[in-house]
């Protein structure tokens, strides 16, 4: 059946501000170039409600350089830069071939040298948008990223989707650098206990919070807080209660809180260990 106009002018409304955090945390993965208003508009709500640093992160090669323009206009962003692993099948076919691939990583490498980059990602593999003629150019971008975080002793964030095997093949045949970030953890709860004998970091975002995501909760019931962060990757992902409508920084405190329900605790609790993570993984 059809939207009526007014559910459709409802999805378009921002959800309200929820309450306050009581210890500030990081949204460690957002994407505010892609989001309404303006970026102090976004911080500022963010920060009322104790979010109080963002990472941006850009995915292709103009959207680095504004996150890094951005990171050095507000002291509350720091940025990571990559081209996302669907980016780099996509430069070979239709800005030059391997050459043009090469070229692009080259500025990827240029940019993250600036002290306000403070990781390299999104990067990764994604088996479910590109297919199999996508697969060599999106490893061996991912194997850049992987060599690039390691020389530069920065953070790497993972975009995996539908990749799971080999994204970890990889790591481990590369060497995982020394704080490795899984963005948006899409692994069930058997990865995560691998990924957490391996120290690798575990992002959740809101669709942690969907009535469909059983098995995420499962892996985030497994996860030791110790490793957890959190995230928005706004405008993307909605929390329940309000998905379908905009996603911003200031709804961290929304997963937070499904967080702490499926972990079995204390909202503060879980709240200082992500911010002490999340210090741990980018600072």
């Amino acid at each position: 059946m059809p939207k009526s106009a007014k559910a459709k002018a409802q999805e378009s409304v921002p959800p309200p501000l929820p309450e306050p955090l009581a210890v500030s945390v990081a949204d460690s993965h957002t994407h505010l170039d892609m989001q309404g208003g303006s970026v102090e508009e976004a911080l500022e709500k963010a920060a009322a409600v104790g979010v109080t640093r963002v990472v941006q992160i850009g995915c292709d090669v103009e959207r680095a350089r504004w996150a890094v323009k951005t990171a050095a206009e507000h002291e509350s962003v720091w940025a990571a830069v990559a081209l996302h692993p669907n980016e780099a099948p996509r430069i070979e076919r239709e800005d030059g071939g391997p050459a043009a691939l090469d070229a692009a990583l080259e500025e990827i490498a240029r940019l993250a040298e600036d002290p306000r980059v403070r990781a390299l990602g999104e990067t990764g593999l994604d088996y479910f948008r590109t297919g199999e003629e996508g697969v060599a150019a999106q490893q061996r971008s991912f194997r850049r990223h992987i060599a690039l975080a390691k020389e530069l002793d920065k953070a790497l964030v993972i975009h995996d989707r539908d990749a799971h095997e080999d994204v970890l093949r990889i790591l481990r045949e590369e060497g995982a650098p020394r704080r490795t970030v899984f963005h948006c953890y899409s692994g069930d709860a058997a990865m995560a206990r691998e990924c957490a004998e391996q120290g690798y970091f575990m992002s959740f975002a809101g669709n942690v919070t969907f009535a469909s995501a059983r098995p995420l909760r499962d892996a985030l019931a497994a996860a030791p807080p110790e490793l957890l962060l959190v995230e928005t990757d706004a405008p993307f992902l909605t929390p329940a209660p309000f998905r379908g409508r905009p996603n911003a920084p200031y709804l961290i405190p929304v997963t937070l809180r499904a967080m702490a329900a499926v972990k079995g605790m204390d909202e503060d609790e879980l709240a200082r260990h992500i911010a002490a993570n999340t210090a741990r993984a980018f600072a």
